[in-house]
């Protein structure tokens, strides 16, 4: 499907890509991961042609669609429905020659083709796609000019999902979603027929929806079997053996140096010794997986806590002049909460937390309690667009630091992660983490009760989320969390939050819950039937049941990919064995047994690769039926 094969590419003189190798194949769905600024979305440049590699080749099917979101979204007047329709072009071309053809040979062909590509039921597979990101059946015939940036982005993204091309290309495709947007997509793309190659920073996303894992890291990409968490047990476990054979490799060159050392200057021992320095030089080193350190996202909490509760609201209607969004909120905030505010977007979720910050008022006579010397730290994108552009970093702390030395204001930049080649950059020219990192240090300096965040990971890579994990944990104070990433929401929040249908009330199931509901909430809307229960009892032993149906077929492909893991473990370690310099010279045997054993991994992998993921669409095929 996809073949990238000795990927160079250098921009201003610097190694992006360096002799960059990655096979994909149809059907498969690929994680794209690494850090921020490795590359991976000039990879998509490169790919779809955009730009041309400086060496090497990128190969893909001849005829194969590529379908990705452009920045260009749709603005106009056309409806929601009709813009996601014209997206499949063959289609609407069939249709329109459909009203003027005459010629009857032609016209026969023309509806025969109609219904091979089902066109039939084009405009209820639109109409679901789009349900599944958000928009209601009255959405779906409003205007695109009606919504905002980013719901725009998502009617973009329904538009090339529905138009089912080869393979897709998707760059973030949650940061612009709710998690029950998020949900939706995670299953859509594990069932979707062609080929996909995703980048994500969203480890659950990564774990429920791709096969796959590939790693960009050093300028070259590696493949790994599975989801995310799959991906990182094989990253430790093959940088344990690698440590392993470096410690092995440090005691042999113990052992030479001393030889060495003692005979250097003995008359009879002085060729072993010459031998034994020659041999040292030879040594090529272990080459174990860099594990670059990560700034800090270090949020201070406040010196003193306050009496509870830090705010109350009591009977509060909110919203905007004659509109009213969210009624009768009762609830209250103290100062060790952990919350996260859960509920598809548009449902009130920032109206409530510009409420918190006191930005809108109540609309009828409830009233919201602040204690009076609470101090709140508020993080959504719209602060980040109101960043000074022209301003540096170092700019922006000066103003909140106007009597500190330079160098106290250079360490609390550098304590987030901005040190001295980005802390003179404008802000305009930061990159969407570093602009995060800013805004961090900014809402975190007066040491803030109450932490309001806003989506605060959409542009930070999973290494740097996971940072911010733990600076949340470790912070002392309240915090209130809107996010999609549910891996943060689990790792932060203990209580959760529901805002839907006009009120915010709390939700007692967890995360995992919700997700299966959200799958349940889809099949109904679809239509689909779905198996009565007559009690909580009765459907927890339904449920017990479908688990233990297909608990065999879980087993088989978990055994299948851990014998892959393995297997791609030990060709990883014969690659690195095969690299040592003189080893068909020095030992021709070792070397052509390394090869030998080399192939047979090969065909084994390979053959492991079809098992799995045989086992893994069974396995999948039976979860679907059973409606897990």
């Amino acid at each position: 499907m996809l073949h990238i094969n000795d990927l160079t590419y250098r921009i201003e003189g610097r190694p992006l890509f360096e002799k960059a190798t990655l096979a994909i194949y149809a059907g498969s769905k690929v994680g794209l991961v690494g850090r921020n600024g490795t590359g991976k979305s000039t990879l998509f440049r490169l790919i779809k042609g955009e730009i041309s590699p400086d060496d090497g080749e990128i190969n893909l099917r001849k005829n194969m669609r590529l379908g990705a979101v452009d920045q260009e979204v749709p603005s106009g007047p056309q409806s929601l429905i009709a813009t996601v329709l014209a997206a499949d072009t063959e289609r609407a071309d069939l249709l329109a020659e459909a009203e003027t053809a005459t010629d009857p040979l032609r016209i026969a062909y023309i509806h025969t083709r109609l219904g091979d590509i089902d066109a039939y039921s084009a405009e209820a597979r639109a109409a679901s796609i789009l349900n599944g990101l958000g928009f209601d059946a009255e959405d779906q015939l409003k205007p695109c000019a009606d919504f905002s940036g980013g719901w725009r982005m998502r009617v973009a993204l329904a538009a090339m999902l529905f138009a089912q091309p080869d393979m897709l290309l998707l760059d973030e495709p949650t940061n612009y979603l709710d998690v029950e947007g998020a949900v939706w997509l995670e299953a859509h793309i594990r069932k979707y027929p062609g080929t996909a190659l995703i980048v994500s920073h969203d480890r659950d996303f990564l774990n429920e929806a791709v096969t796959h894992i590939a790693h960009l890291r050093e300028g070259r990409l590696y493949s790994y079997t599975g989801g995310y968490d799959a991906f990182e047990r094989q990253l430790a476990e093959q940088n344990r053996l690698n440590m392993a054979l470096m410690a092995k490799q440090e005691d042999e060159r113990r052992h030479l140096e001393a030889f060495v050392t003692r005979f250097r200057y003995s008359a009879s021992k002085a060729k072993q010794a010459q031998s034994r320095v020659k041999k040292l030089e030879k040594m090529q080193p272990v080459a174990t997986i860099i594990s670059d350190p990560i700034a800090p996202i270090v949020l201070e909490g406040p010196d003193r806590p306050l009496s509870p509760p830090i705010i109350r609201f009591n009977n509060v209607d909110l919203g905007y002049g004659e509109l009213t969004v969210l009624r009768r909120i009762d609830q209250r905030i103290d100062e060790d909460d952990r919350i996260g505010l859960l509920g598809k977007n548009g449902e009130g979720k920032s109206t409530f937390a510009k409420a918190i910050m006191g930005e809108i008022d109540p609309l009828n006579d409830g009233h919201i309690k602040r204690h009076k010397k609470l101090r709140i730290g508020y993080f959504a994108q719209h602060q980040i667009d109101a960043l000074n552009p022209v301003a540096s970093a170092y700019d922006h702390i000066v103003e909140l630091m106007p009597d500190a030395t330079e160098a106290q204001r250079r360490a609390r930049l550098a304590g987030f992660g901005l040190g001295v080649k980005n802390a003179e950059t404008p802000a305009g020219d930061l990159s969407g983490g570093e602009k995060a990192r800013l805004l961090f240090s900014l809402i975190g300096f007066h040491k803030p009760h109450l932490l309001v965040l806003d989506e605060p990971a959409n542009h930070l890579d999973i290494d740097s989320r996971a940072e911010l994990i733990k600076s949340l944990n470790a912070y002392e104070g309240a915090v209130l969390i809107i996010s999609h990433d549910r891996n943060l929401l689990e790792s932060v929040v203990d209580r959760l939050w529901l805002v839907n249908k006009g009120s915010v009330t709390s939700y007692d199931g967890s995360l995992e819950e919700y997700r299966i509901m959200q799958l349940e909430k889809d099949k109904t809307d679809k239509g689909s039937d779905e198996k009565s229960v007559n009690s909580r009892k009765q459907s927890r032993q339904d449920r017990a049941k479908a688990l233990k149906s297909i608990a065999p077929f879980k087993k088989k492909a978990d055994a299948l990919e851990a014998k892959l893991d393995k297997a791609q473990i030990e060709l990883a370690l014969i690659d690195k064995a095969l690299t040592v310099t003189d080893l068909f010279t020095k030992n021709p045997d070792e070397a052509v047994k390394l090869g030998q054993d080399r192939v047979r991994l090969e065909k084994m992998i390979e053959g492991l690769e079809a098992d799995w993921l045989t086992a893994l669409e069974a396995y999948e095929r039976e979860r679907d039926a059973a409606d897990l």
